[in-house]
């Protein structure tokens, strides 16, 4: 694999590959969707890793079928295993502010995760978020090499290390990487950057905004690429 970015240009050794996990049952129809529709359906009997146990539903992709750019983040957070969409809780509705300020309309990108369903420790009555470990991100890579196939994207944005791994077959230094595109071995390229969820928990306000700035800078930079 070889890596191209938009400023240097230099190579990366690659890591090893995830381990991959232990094969699970097809879901109904798994393996016969054709269109995005159809593969979220499927995806609503997914048993692939335990998640599904503890989560209150699947969450899957969303936007166009023919985005020309596909988000991935990690995972839904608790507001999104609720309501049973991506990107709709805080650091949701943050990385829709900085699109909008980067000129690029969420209407017309598909936004995924690279874990569909929600992996927390209980808390008291709160849910709090918890890491997927390399055995569930493999697993539910099968879902996400669907959507991309399906999709057929121009560029792939990795928002953080859970989703650049399942992208890239490897662990990802996101602070290192960040603003480079690496070019898969099927041609698809990624771009590196956070998740927006990064910038929530920072607490000092002049790091927040400092942050803030320079994710919409990348942002600014995907919308180049979009047009590239």
């Amino acid at each position: 694999m070889r890596s191209m970015t938009a400023t240097t240009g230099l190579p990366h050794r690659a890591r090893t590959p995830a381990r991959r996990a232990p094969r699970a049952a097809l879901a109904p129809n798994e393996g016969n969707a054709s269109s995005i529709s159809e593969l979220r359906e499927a995806a609503e009997g997914c048993r692939r890793c335990p998640l599904w146990r503890d989560a209150t539903r699947t969450v899957f992709g969303e936007g166009p079928d023919n985005a020309s750019v596909v988000f991935v983040g990690e995972q839904p957070g608790d507001q999104e295993d609720l309501a049973g969409q991506p990107f709709v809780g805080p650091a949701g509705k943050l990385f829709d502010a900085i699109l909008d300020d980067a000129g690029v309309k969420r209407q017309k990108i598909y936004v995924t995760n690279a874990v569909k369903h929600f992996k927390f420790e209980p808390r008291g009555k709160r849910r709090l978020h918890s890491k997927p470990n390399a055995g569930e991100v493999q697993a539910c890579r099968w879902w996400l090499d669907r959507e991309l196939g399906l999709i057929k994207p121009s560029l792939v944005v990795a928002l953080g290390a859970t989703a650049a791994q399942s992208l890239l077959g490897k662990a990802v230094p996101v602070t290192k990487m960040r603003g480079e595109v690496m070019q898969r071995e099927d041609g698809l390229r990624v771009f590196i950057t956070i998740h927006p969820s990064f910038i929530l928990r920072i607490r000092e306000p002049t790091d927040k905004e400092a942050e803030r700035e320079r994710f919409l800078q990348d942002m600014k930079l995907v919308k180049r690429l979009m047009a590239a």
